[in-house]
């Protein structure tokens, strides 16, 4: 049994099925082809090599004593991975995207997996700011309607870190409530994936 001329025989039928099914040139069936040999993008490939790091090496812990030596860090060390639940590269992908809206708000951390040790202390120091009533409502409004129904889901340090910056925010950003729960929610660092999130 000629295994080859069927083989080609395959090739030809699928490119028929696809330049008439589709209605795509025929060529386009090959530079497909040829993309797909070639994997991601340049920026997807940096992001998933970015997950991989951050997915594998992470220093991040939920405990008090972490949170309490985050202040003893040197200002260029990261805070990296998640807190509770393996990443999920999905989720990863969705938050690193859904926060460059935020880019020119140099205090919201662009990569909640990957926070420098310098940001999260200065955030740190707002936990404990006075907001006036009408700020405190916006702040309860992300208390009661984040997905974690807070800045994290547990008050390690990203409770103190997230919840400092959403004072800071309403404070010098005239935050809503709604838009600090949008930020929380992008912002969550317990890792999991994406089907109770909503971008």
């Amino acid at each position: 049994m000629n295994y080859k001329f069927f083989a080609v025989l395959g090739l030809i039928a699928a490119i028929y099925i696809y330049v008439v099914a589709f209605d795509k040139p025929a060529f386009d069936f090959f530079k497909r082809g040829a993309d797909l040999g070639q994997g991601f993008s340049l920026t997807d490939r940096a992001l998933a090599a970015k997950f991989d790091y951050l997915s594998k090496n992470g220093n991040s812990s939920c405990s008090l004593a972490f949170r309490e030596a985050i202040t003893q860090m040197p200002d260029a060390a990261r805070l990296q991975g998640s807190c509770c639940s393996p990443m999920s590269m999905h989720r990863y992908s969705e938050q690193v995207e859904g926060l460059k809206k935020f880019s020119s708000i140099p205090e919201i951390p662009s990569n909640p997996y990957d926070v420098e040790a310098a940001l999260a202390k200065r955030l740190m120091s707002y936990y404990d700011m006075e907001l006036n009533p009408e700020e405190q409502l916006a702040y309860d409004y992300a208390m009661q309607n984040s997905d974690e129904k807070g800045p994290c889901c547990c008050k390690c340090w990203r409770w103190n870190v997230y919840g400092g910056l959403g004072k800071f925010l309403i404070r010098d950003y005239n935050f809503t409530g709604e838009q600090l729960t949008h930020v929380w929610n992008l912002s969550d660092g317990c890792g999991g994936d994406s089907e109770h999130h909503h971008t």
